[in-house]
């Protein structure tokens, strides 16, 4: 086995002697560097050339957790090691939810580290060669507030791919009030909640059980038909379904309720590309650049946002010049007003369907363009998740509200 390039990040809530203690000494394993401190451990983790990345920390440590979290977005190919001094059951489920591959408890004898060290180094380099698969592009359509239209883009948005032969699944993610079956003239025979029930194990003939079929080719994965059914629905499952649909699927395009919630995270941190939904107005354009600012501290790239506004030739008395001067660039797809989309959406049958030579489809089927075409650019690049984000700070600020929500 080659020399595991280890950097070792020491939270100040454990005791650095248990932790000098239990690192290897020179061998397979190279310790390139052990921090005091998290912050000062995530500047230095920037510069370094890591194989694996080493977390020390005591008891319940929320910092740790969020290091991870940026770790894990910055390298998702890269394993990561927790030395737990006094840690519970609660905090080592915690540890594993964030991404962590192992947990070790402090004290502990070099040895046993070293082989725990290298079984994740072995684990994820296995994974790696194993699946050989690309991970498929997944957009999340996102909109501040509600009323914005974002059920009425993504439903277009998936539709309109669809129709380009591409195997294309939407994920209802508003768990409480999803209208995507509505707007798609769906019966919800089967929904995330009857997933979530199901329980057992979960691979991808047993997911497409609850797929429901749409007339243009597209799959759904529909949301809960009562509000209460939500809480079923657990951050875990909503990972393994990304996972298995980027793995099976050529495009995955997901709903998501207003707002920045736990499960619209975990959908942002797995996507990779973001459709940011507004209107032209004041209080939606302010809302849009405060979606924009708000991701941004999460470290998601720019370039990988697309913002749409919807109702974009309504008078409003907001110039075109207006809106880039307050959402700092030029949104990349303007929506029409147009009374066929209300009777689309009425109806159940898509503009891109119903009305396919309307100005509003053309702008839809614009706005899938730019996915279409980064399919194969995604694909070239490997996992095609947010490794190519650079996370402002781990321990972000995003993050820290929803937790203690």
């Amino acid at each position: 086995m080659p020399v595991v390039r280890t950097f070792v990040a020491v939270d100040p809530s454990v005791d650095r002697a248990l932790v000098q203690e239990a690192l290897p000494a020179a061998g397979e394993i190279e310790i390139l560097g052990v921090i005091n401190g998290l912050e000062e451990s995530w500047s230095a983790l920037q510069e370094a050339p890591v194989d694996l990345v080493v977390v020390a920390c005591g008891g319940q440590s929320d910092r740790t957790l969020y290091f991870i979290e940026g770790a894990v977005k910055q390298r998702p190919d890269r394993p990561i090691v927790v030395l737990a001094e006094g840690a519970r059951n609660g905090f080592v489920r915690r540890v594993f939810e964030a991404g962590a591959d192992d947990v070790v408890n402090l004290p502990e004898v070099p040895e046993r580290v070293a082989f725990a060290f290298q079984k994740a180094v072995a684990r994820r380099q296995g994974a790696a060669t194993a699946s050989g698969i690309a991970q498929a592009p997944m957009v999340c359509v996102l909109g501040p507030k509600g009323g914005t239209g974002k059920t009425l883009t993504a439903a277009n948005l998936a539709v309109t791919l669809a129709k380009t032969a591409k195997k294309v699944v939407l994920v209802d993610l508003d768990l409480q009030f999803g209208d995507v079956g509505l707007t798609l003239g769906l019966v919800p025979e089967k929904t995330l909640y009857d997933l979530a029930k199901s329980g057992g194990s979960l691979d991808i003939e047993k997911l497409e059980t609850y797929l429901t079929s749409h007339v243009s080719g597209l799959r759904v994965l529909l949301a809960p038909t009562r509000p209460d059914q939500a809480s079923f629905v657990s951050i875990d499952l909503l990972r393994d379904v990304f996972a298995l649909l980027r793995s099976n699927y050529d495009c995955v395009v997901v709903d998501t309720p207003p707002g920045f919630t736990p499960e619209v995270i975990a959908a942002i941190d797995v996507s990779t590309h973001i459709c940011l939904v507004g209107m032209l107005d004041s209080l939606s354009l302010k809302n849009t650049k405060l979606g924009l600012e708000t991701l941004e501290l999460m470290g998601y790239d720019r370039n990988r946002i697309n913002v749409l506004l919807n109702r974009a030739n309504s008078r409003m008395g907001i110039s075109s010049e207006d809106v880039s001067t307050i959402l700092g660039a030029a949104p990349d797809v303007f929506v029409p007003s147009d009374r066929d989309i209300a009777i689309s959406m009425t109806e159940g049958v898509p503009i891109v369907l119903s009305a396919d030579r309307s100005e509003a489809a053309q702008a839809f089927r614009e706005l899938a363009e730019l996915y279409a075409v980064g399919v194969p650019v995604l694909a070239q690049n490997g996992t095609g998740d947010n490794s190519h984000k650079e996370p402002r700070h781990p321990l972000g600020r995003v993050r820290n509200l929803v937790r203690r929500q």
